[in-house]
Formats: C-alpha cells, structure tokens, sequence
C-alpha cells in the first residue's frame, strides 16, 4: 500500500469506520480494474476525465472481477475478513473515500446505487464463511 493511501484512509479508520486500510487499497486498486474493463485501457493522464466515470453497479462488478483474479476462491473470505459482506459495503467504501477527498463522484451516483446489485454468497463460489469448501 502507497504511504499517501495509508495515511488518507488512516483517519477515515479510527473516525469510527469498520472497515481496516487493506478494504479501502482494494478499493482503489479495483477501480483501476473496474474502469479498464468499462473503457479499456486509458491513459494516466486522463483518469480524471469524465469518460473514464462507471456507475455504482460497474464499479461492483468490477470490483467482483478483481476479487476473484487477485484473491480465487478465497475472495469472498478474504472480504470477510476485512467486514466487506455486501455490494452495500462497497459503496460505505466508496462513499467513505469520496467524503474524504480520495474519490470524485458525478451527480448523479448515489450510494442507492451499490444496494444489492449481486450476492455474495453466489458471486464468490468457492470457500464459505467458516472457510471450509463449498461442493455443488
């Protein structure tokens, strides 16, 4: 994690957010994958463009992606582990980081927009909750 996303998420942690600085590097590591799989691969130089904006949905399927390229079958444990149980955390994430400064939103999203968009449980095939393989 980069000293700069440390020390931003650090006071977003301890003012009483449940989530630990590895779920908001995630964060920010799978919007970078998120909006390649959206717009494809774009220039640095223009991240902060208005064509590179997805919406709250994209973000979480995206964000699904990542999990299971970085983490296989123990991504949705390893969410877990962070208090990640939902699409709905995603956006107290998301949102978390745009009250501080380290995201911009459009006007129109809204956190609304991350509720329930898939399931957990069927997102993440693989390790369930207690960390034993699932069989199907």
């Amino acid at each position: 994690m980069t000293d700069q996303m440390e020390m931003s998420t650090s006071p977003l942690c301890q003012a009483g957010k449940r989530y630990p600085p590895q779920a908001f590097e995630f964060i920010r590591q799978g919007l970078s994958h998120a909006v390649s799989q959206v717009h494809g691969q774009i220039d640095p130089a223009s991240e902060l463009d208005e064509s590179a904006h997805i919406t709250g949905p994209q973000l979480c399927m995206g964000l699904r992606d990542y999990a299971i390229q970085r983490y296989g079958s123990l991504a949705r444990m390893v969410l877990t582990t962070w208090g990640v149980q939902s699409t709905d955390d995603f956006g107290c994430l998301v949102f978390a980081m745009i009250d501080a400064g380290l995201l911009r939103k459009s006007d129109q999203d809204q956190i609304e927009h991350f509720h329930s968009v898939f399931d957990f449980a069927e997102a993440f095939p693989g390790v369930d909750e207690i960390g034993s393989s699932t069989h199907q």
